[in-house]
């Protein structure tokens, strides 16, 4: 019969993780944390169609 798998210990993964990306950086302290504003526009989202005349001329409609 097959032999399942052991699963890894808390301590082979955190080998696994300095192995594949080595030193994390010390974490931010709560004093030194900044509040982040969003002032670029959304790139996730299409702008909005002004209506039917403007989203013809921008797809090639008559």
């Amino acid at each position: 019969m097959a032999r399942t798998p052991e699963p890894f210990t808390d301590d082979e993964y955190a080998f696994l993780r300095h192995a594949r990306f080595g030193e994390l950086p010390p974490a931010v302290r709560p004093e030194e944390r900044i509040a982040a504003t969003e002032t670029d526009a959304r790139r996730d989202r299409p702008e909005p169609a002004d209506g039917p005349h403007r989203w013809d001329l921008r797809h090639g409609g008559i």
